[in-house]
């Protein structure tokens, strides 16, 4: 979501990874941008020497953008470039996700901002944000929530259905976790600080949001307040294609891409989860849907850059054999999973963690490890999807004209 928004937008970037970052390659820069994902997984594969050169970037200059995630590492759970924790889940509204009203504080982020036609509240978009926890006065708050619009989500509950209605007390106690968005009225959205000579914004504001204007608005105002560049010039450049994929490599990339569409099918003709926009499904409470999100659009983008077939692209430096040898068994077992989940949600609580069966309990551990940032068989199919895309990606302009 993060590339597709940079590369709309002209916005100068160059993919790194969690390696290059351990061999030194933040000194070629001005700004190391993280996204939205799991802070834990991230740590994990920063390790001490990656944390320790991020720490030392930005020590010495180097400035530090965070959304969501990418906010959550830099906190005291991370790497501690702001004296900042994240607020513990149970006190927090864990599952926000949609459209809010910011607050905003004077700052250059905000120009050319729209406001709503309703509020001079501009309007921006949160997927399911921790929350922080501030007491350090030199910690610059630059914008706080304001209230939640009625198409967003608490959990799987639509907000406007659930105020016009039944109000959120008696949820709340069924679901066992705070729901109602007023808790997030004129708390942190977005802050900065320093860490010794750099800047640090964390936003759990989503500004990389597909079709948000004012998302990409302040998208550049950030590229241009800590990356000191503007916007590049769109440049069209000339690409030659080569042959078309093999008959055997087209059918290969045909099958991948129908199993994973398979799948989203299943959850979707059982009223599991639907497209909140190009990128996002909405899931209902019990089962993961994140997941399966993240596998429909990584393995779509491999299939449609494949059948692009420009010169640039190299069949030769992907595995699609092995993609397929982690695809076959997780996405038999997770339709085995779904059905049994969607079964098991009219029989009793049950969220994405916690079920009485200890069959559905055995395949989740299986599929997806104990960890709620995934691990198991989707883990190990999520982590070859992601590399092979890294080196399309990194192969047919993975950049921006980066600074």
């Amino acid at each position: 979501m993060a590339y597709k928004a940079l590369k709309a937008n002209n916005l100068s970037f160059e993919l790194i990874t969690s390696e290059d970052i351990r061999k030194g390659c933040l000194k070629d820069y001005k700004m190391l941008f993280v996204p939205g994902g799991w802070a834990s997984n991230k740590l994990k594969t920063l390790g001490n020497e990656g944390i320790n050169e991020i720490r030392n970037f930005v020590n010495r200059g180097g400035n530090y953008l965070g959304f969501c995630g990418g906010a959550g590492l830099a906190t005291l759970d991370g790497i501690g470039l702001l004296n900042i924790k994240r607020m513990p889940t149970g006190q927090r509204v864990p599952s926000f996700s949609g459209r809010i009203y910011l607050n905003i504080n004077e700052h250059p982020v905000w120009n050319s901002l729209e406001p709503s036609a309703f509020s001079l509240q501009p309007i921006f978009h949160a997927w399911w944000p921790s929350q922080f926890l501030i007491k350090d006065k030199d910690i610059k708050i630059l914008a706080t929530y304001g209230d939640a619009l009625p198409d967003s989500f608490s959990s799987d509950l639509n907000v406007g259905d659930v105020q016009a209605n039944r109000g959120w007390s008696e949820l709340e106690d069924a679901y066992k976790i705070n729901l109602n968005p007023d808790r997030l009225k004129n708390e942190p959205a977005i802050v900065e600080g320093n860490f010794g000579k750099g800047k640090v914004i964390l936003s759990l504001i989503h500004f990389d949001t597909p079709d948000d204007e004012n998302g990409a608005a302040v998208l550049k105002n950030l590229w241009k307040y800590l990356g000191g560049t503007e916007m590049q010039e769109s440049r069209k450049t000339e690409i030659k294609t080569s042959d078309p994929l093999s008959f055997q490599t087209s059918e290969l990339v045909a099958y991948i891409e129908n199993t994973v569409d398979d799948l989203i099918s299943l959850g979707i003709r059982n009223f599991l989860w639907f497209w909140r926009n190009p990128m996002l499904l909405q899931w209902r409470r019990g089962v993961r849907g994140l997941e399966y999100c993240t596998l429909h659009i990584i393995v779509k983008e491999i299939a449609e850059m494949l059948k692009k077939q420009h010169t640039e692209y190299s069949i030769q430096d992907i595995d699609l054999d092995k993609i397929k040898e982690l695809l076959i068994p997780f996405v038999e077992k997770a339709k085995q999973l779904l059905i049994m989940e969607r079964i098991a949600m009219q029989n009793g609580y049950i969220t994405y963690e916690k079920c009485n069966n200890p069959q559905i309990q055995n395949m989740r551990i299986e599929l997806f490890g104990n960890s709620k940032s995934h691990g198991g068989l989707f883990k190990k199919l999520i982590d070859e999807l992601d590399n092979n895309l890294y080196i399309l990606l990194k192969k047919t302009g993975g950049h921006n004209d980066a600074n």
